[in-house]
């Protein structure tokens, strides 16, 4: 278990680090605009589209309080981590950089702005990141429900 651990470990702090460089370039001033795509600087004080803002200071405790949840309910039902630990190293390092965020900045530095045929939400790459570590767990999911149907 412990090779499991490590490789958690590692996995999500590699995400975290690219996530905050991203963000570390947007907040020294780059910025990037065309047609389609646009590089912009937003705190998103709420979470996904800006829900739940009216929480304002409290949603950053909420989110720690649910990470750190998530990370002991795992610690302690270690049998997800041997299938997941991928999708979920990549959640949790992409969470606790997000969070980060809320502490450094009072809210999360986001990005990168889609505005080509309809507006869509501000988002960075731990954003991104927590959607594929999602995508990795159905998948893995579903893989091994067909194999134990067999």
């Amino acid at each position: 278990m412990l090779k499991i651990y490590i490789k958690i470990f590692f996995i999500a702090i590699f995400v975290f680090i690219l996530d905050q460089f991203s963000k570390t370039i947007i907040l020294n001033g780059y910025r990037f605009d065309n047609d389609c795509f646009s590089l912009i600087l937003i705190f998103n004080k709420g979470v996904a589209f800006s829900m739940l803002k009216s929480l304002d200071e409290y949603l950053k405790y909420i989110q720690l309080v649910l990470l750190l949840g998530v990370a002991i309910y795992l610690y302690i039902n270690n049998k997800y981590l041997k299938d997941y630990f991928i999708g979920i190293s990549i959640i949790m390092g992409a969470g606790f950089s997000n969070l980060l965020d809320r502490f450094i900045h009072e809210g999360v530095v986001d990005y990168a702005y889609w505005h080509c045929g309809f507006d869509f939400a501000v988002f960075n790459f731990a954003d991104v990141m927590i959607d594929i570590g999602v995508v990795l767990i159905l998948l893995k999911s579903y893989k091994m429900d067909k194999q134990s149907q067999k």
